[in-house]
């Protein structure tokens, strides 16, 4: 008998077995949220949506939207929508519950939806900056790189230790 034993949950798996024991789907989730958070799920995805190409995925207990990297995630609970929002700047504004620094560049926005309703703006603008972000993003790490002149190359030294 061909097969492995996955490392994450020990299970044996018989070769050509598919297996993932981290699966982890929009509809599972968002299946046990109520009417109200449901119609706030979907209104923020077709939001984001509506900005352009990206890759929505789901990992662990969040809901990632990225481009070439996250620009904001949704933690779904049992009475509220966390949404985390990547932006550049700090934002000061009652629907912000908590900010910290995910970065030297980056600040990660607390917002805490109940209801569809919440799903406007500002908050679909911020998500439209950060969206928006990884261009720029992009842009000042290209021309970062471009202008840089490669280090020269240094003869390596050994250092003595001190004869006592």
């Amino acid at each position: 008998m061909a097969g492995r034993e996955c490392y994450h949950c020990k299970q044996w798996i018989e070769e050509g077995e598919a297996h993932d024991c981290w699966t982890t789907t929009e509809a599972a989730l968002t299946e046990d949220l109520s009417e109200d958070l449901q119609e706030a799920w979907q209104r923020l995805r077709d939001t984001a949506v509506s900005f352009g190409d990206q890759r929505i995925y789901a990992s662990h207990h969040s809901i990632m939207f990225s481009r070439k990297s996250c620009y904001f995630f949704v933690r779904p609970k049992r009475n509220v929508l966390e949404v985390c929002v990547f932006l550049g700047r700090t934002v000061k504004a009652p629907q912000i519950r908590k900010v910290d620094r995910a970065s030297k560049s980056t600040i990660v926005h607390f917002i805490h939806i109940r209801h569809r309703d919440e799903v406007e703006s500002p908050i679909t603008d911020w998500l439209h900056e950060a969206y928006a972000r990884g261009d720029v993003q992009a842009a000042k790490t290209k021309s970062a790189r471009s202008g840089r002149q490669p280090k020269a190359a240094r003869p390596r030294t050994r250092r003595r230790k001190p004869s006592t």
